[in-house]
């Protein structure tokens, strides 16, 4: 059950929110990143994620999580875990004025069967080799930390 806006911006301005993030990489070793519409990090490539609901399960959630954003579901069991984050952000989807804290679990997925990637959070798409990625201006700052001293080939 999702919260009234007024409930989920006090429970943003008062605790840590959970959230997977999706870091995936096609057959020529590229990752997918979305040009993010909302806050917080809009206007940023990021890789596609989102948070875990209240009683979701991490099974249920990564499967949710991975139709919403790929447009394509996958079980947990398909991914292989990279490790957990925690991003901070002045604002959030509600307010400039109330910041976000995520602790992220991030997880690697191989694909590059995603034929209708959906619109609802990102402008648009693109695959990036993880070099490009990491020089790019335009990729945010927490998307480029999967990356950093990570190796994919695995």
């Amino acid at each position: 059950m999702l919260l009234p806006e007024k409930a989920f911006s006090e429970v943003i301005d008062r605790t840590p929110l959970v959230s997977i993030d999706l870091i995936i990489m096609n057959d020529n070793q590229e990752f997918l990143l979305g040009l993010r519409k909302n806050r917080p990090a809009a206007g940023f490539w990021f890789v596609p994620g989102g948070r875990v609901l209240k009683n979701e399960r991490l099974e249920a959630a990564f499967r949710r999580l991975t139709e919403n954003e790929l447009g394509t579901q996958f079980s947990l069991s398909e991914a292989r875990s990279i490790g957990n984050f925690e991003h901070f952000y002045e604002n959030s989807v509600f307010s400039e004025s109330i910041s976000t804290h995520y602790i992220v679990l991030a997880y690697m997925l191989r694909s590059a069967d995603l034929k209708s990637l959906p619109s609802e959070q990102h402008e648009a798409y693109r695959w990036l080799r993880k070099t490009d990625l990491l020089a790019s201006q335009d990729v945010h700052e927490y998307s480029k930390a999967y990356f950093r001293g990570a190796d994919f080939t695995k």
